[in-house]
């Protein structure tokens, strides 16, 4: 399949790249790495995310180059990364009709192989570590701009190397990135050490909703619109909150309740191993990885979280 992809990187001259809603640091810096290698040999690259670009990713080489709207153009190869579901990537690119070809590279297990083309890997660490593969079956020489793309989708994918998929080759690659001149700790501050005052003003909100159910297995956070209008902090922000209820001594499951408008909420779930919350994220029609997945249920709040909470304490 890697060999498919780059004959048509080679054959073909406009691509569009794009990630799942939300982008993550893996949807972020897989995309970047994969636009600063098309750029380095000639080709015509346009990135595009349905969200808005996180704060902390905004250091990344063609960052700012990374578009809201898609440019009305035809591209012979749309690249969507990092997303089990075309949907995931945003309502726009599902209706955009001038693209050539739709190549699906991804490390979800639950992906719909949507693509002409299908690069997906359960195995891989983040789909950085696909692209990765990619460039160096190419015999592309890594840069240094490319090579900080690739340790950020690896380094945040894996939570520091935390996380059950840190596999030997996440440290591989991430060596191989060191080695090319990225400095951890550039990494690092950038990172975790740049947050905005308003991060950690929303986070005092959220921890004061914090919820653990009577048995001590499950805990969940919340955010609401309130919050941002109180705080002026944005939904980026809220990025990592839901390791905060995971943290705590006995929970298996942790559950990140977002609002969004029209008075739904995006759920976000993160398991200790023991719990596969992707298929409790199916059931309420999402998906993700056996560590980590999310969804979307309507509101009131009361309510979606007792929904939610019961299912979950009724799985496991």
């Amino acid at each position: 399949m890697i060999q498919k992809i780059i004959s048509e990187i080679e054959i073909n001259s406009t691509f569009l790249i794009t990630a799942h809603e939300n982008p993550d640091g893996d949807a972020v810096g897989s995309s970047l790495a994969l636009a600063n290698f098309l750029s380095a040999i000639g080709k015509e690259v346009i990135i595009y995310h349905c969200d808005p670009l996180p704060d902390n990713y905004a250091f990344l080489p063609m960052a700012d180059r990374i578009c809201s709207v898609i440019p009305e153009q035809f591209y012979d190869i749309c690249f969507v990364l990092d997303a089990g579901d075309l949907c995931r990537a945003g309502s726009d690119l599902a209706t955009f009709g001038k693209i050539g070809k739709i190549i699906n590279i991804d490390h979800h297990p639950d992906n719909k192989k949507f693509g002409e083309l299908n690069l997906v890997d359960p195995k891989a660490s983040a789909t950085g570590a696909l692209i990765y593969r990619i460039l160096t079956a190419a015999g592309h020489a890594i840069d240094y701009d490319t090579a900080l793309c690739i340790y950020t989708a690896i380094v945040t994918d894996t939570g520091s190397f935390r996380y059950s998929n840190a596999n030997p080759e996440a440290f591989t690659i991430s060596a191989a990135m060191v080695a090319c001149g990225i400095n951890p700790w550039f990494v690092a501050e950038r990172l975790y050490e740049s947050q905005p005052r308003q991060r950690l003003e929303l986070l005092t909100l959220a921890l004061a909703t914090l919820q653990v159910a009577d048995r001590g297995d499950v805990a969940s956070i919340t955010v609401t619109l309130d919050m941002y209008n109180k705080t002026g902090a944005s939904p980026d922000l809220t990025d990592g909150f839901v390791n905060y209820p995971r943290s705590i001594r006995g929970v298996e499951v942790a559950v990140f309740f977002r609002e969004i408008e029209g008075g739904s909420f995006k759920v976000g779930f993160r398991s200790k191993g023991s719990v596969d919350v992707s298929a409790i994220a199916a059931a309420f029609g999402g998906g993700g990885h056996h560590n980590a997945a999310g969804c979307k249920i309507p509101g009131p709040i009361q309510e979606a979280r007792n929904r939610v909470i019961s299912y979950i304490e009724n799985s496991f």
